[in-house]
């Protein structure tokens, strides 16, 4: 009987590990390399214009992969993690020390405002507090732990996506616009 039981285990390992049935797991590439209809796709060093972020699609019977079908600012930030660049700069804010006023944290953003969490100096030491800076007013305190964040556009300067304010409302105010300047 123990020989029986023995015989089985052996013949199922045998059939799991026999070389005929095991399945290569990057088939993909070598597949993809033997099509050689298959439009080339522009490194992230050729991408020159809007026109050069969009994908080529997929051949007619396929299904597009996520580099052949997506287009703008997807695309870019796909070829960029193919090659190994963080396009949005993706890392947190650095928590290790209180902003100030003369020394803030400085937060990179592309557009016309930005939102940043603040949790805390040391992290976590408080609830998530969003921030909302803009081009306008790109210094923001937490109102928590005090710490000061400020905004550093890295966009183009000539952007025309702005905000245009159709109906002249002003700002919301809020509770910085009664603080002395003596207590900032």
């Amino acid at each position: 009987m123990f020989l029986q039981r023995s015989a089985v285990a052996v013949a199922r390992r045998a059939a799991v590990s026999a070389p005929a049935l095991r399945r290569s797991i990057a088939t993909t590439a070598v597949r993809r390399n033997a099509v050689p209809d298959q439009p080339k796709i522009k490194t992230l060093s050729e991408i020159k214009s809007d026109e050069d972020l969009i994908g080529p699609g997929a051949r007619v019977g396929t299904v597009p992969t996520d580099i052949e079908q997506a287009t703008g600012l997807e695309r870019l930030e796909i070829l960029g993690k193919m090659e190994g660049v963080d396009i949005f700069d993706m890392r947190p804010l650095d928590a290790s020390r209180l902003g100030t006023l003369q020394n803030p944290v400085m937060v990179r953003s592309a557009g016309e405002e930005q939102y940043a969490g603040c949790t805390g100096v040391p992290a976590d030491s408080h609830n998530v507090i969003w921030l909302t800076m803009t081009r306008e007013r790109p210094v923001e305190r937490c109102p928590e732990c005090g710490s000061v964040y400020k905004m550093e556009y890295v966009g183009p300067e000539d952007d025309h996506h702005h905000y245009h304010n159709p109906y002249g409302l002003e700002e919301p105010k809020t509770f910085a616009n009664y603080v002395k300047p003596e207590y900032w």
